[in-house]
């Protein structure tokens, strides 16, 4: 098994403030992001939605590699480049490829069988 990190689910979205009292009003806080930026991150015990008002054409499954849903480093866990060459060793085409080279934060982009775009996106 895998371990590609923590899980959230990235909207794009019309307006961040309607979006950020809708999913307050479901329970979510603010976790992090900066409204000013036009991006938030919002949590609700271990969910997390990030809202992203004209930065994203379509919405995106994210996964932060080493890290856990408290945004806390993860000792042990997988580097991205890891999962990039265990992702190609299985034949899943990427869109955007870490470089092998470097070491730290980084990320790889591929897209499910339908077409809905997936990031996994190393922080540390």
């Amino acid at each position: 098994m895998m371990n590609m990190g923590a899980f959230s689910i990235s909207l794009t979205v019309k307006d961040i403030n309607a979006s950020r009292d809708f999913y307050e009003k479901l329970g979510f806080t603010q976790f992090g992001g900066d409204i000013e930026h036009n991006y938030l991150i919002m949590k609700n015990g271990e969910c997390l939605v990030g809202l992203f008002q004209g930065m994203f054409d379509k919405n995106i499954l994210t996964f932060n590699p080493k890290w856990n849903s408290n945004a806390e480093f993860v000792e042990g866990a997988p580097d991205v480049r890891d999962i990039q060459r265990a992702l190609q060793a299985k034949g899943i085409v990427l869109i955007e490829q870490a470089d092998e080279s470097s070491t730290g934060p980084a990320h790889i982009t591929l897209e499910d069988p339908d077409g809905n775009p997936i990031l996994i996106d190393q922080h540390v």
